[in-house]
């Protein structure tokens, strides 16, 4: 697994060593960051659920100015902190349940990324907790990745975009139209 683009394009990341991380694929990283490509720059990003950390990384890449990543598998904390040790990123990175984290978060994001398990039923919780909170800027937007044939509620918040690549599916939501 390599980073896609930007300032780290093509530096490697360590590999996937556990079954319960579902990395974001290639092909989806880039049409998410392609498709972002114009907001991304010098925005305020959270990566909740981060895996490998290899989203926030590419949005680091794409010109973020912050990433905060955020997991509560004590494995993926320490492969994420891995990765970006590896790239000499300085980013902080969070041990934490995300509902304790929304809980306590006082910061705002211009990009929230979501890509919980899947079937874990967190999506409208996590949703709601961050409208509850004010944890979105106000123009910002939410990326939730997920099974194609999933369905959420996503109010309060609009979705104004949503592609399927294969069986996975990306849903663009923001506050509104």
């Amino acid at each position: 697994m390599r980073v896609d683009s930007g300032i780290y394009k093509g530096r490697k990341l360590i590999e996937n060593k556990y079954d319960h991380i579902r990395p974001t694929t290639d092909k989806v990283r880039q049409a998410l960051f392609t498709k972002l490509q114009l907001f991304i720059q010098d925005k305020k990003v959270l990566d909740l659920f981060c895996g490998t950390g290899a989203i926030g990384i590419e949005a680091l890449s794409w010109g973020a100015s912050e990433v905060v990543f955020v997991d509560k598998d004590i494995r993926s904390v320490k492969m994420t902190r891995e990765n970006l040790n590896n790239l000499n990123i300085k980013a902080k990175v969070l041990h934490s349940p995300c509902e304790s984290f929304l809980n306590f978060c006082n910061q705002k994001f211009d990009l929230i990324i979501l890509d919980p398990p899947y079937k874990s039923g967190l999506y409208e919780k996590v949703l709601n907790k961050i409208f509850e909170k004010e944890i979105l800027s106000e123009d910002g937007i939410i990326v939730c990745e997920h099974a194609k044939l999933d369905t959420f509620d996503y109010s309060p918040f609009f979705v104004f975009d949503q592609k399927n690549y294969g069986n996975i599916t990306l849903t663009y939501l923001k506050y509104h139209e």
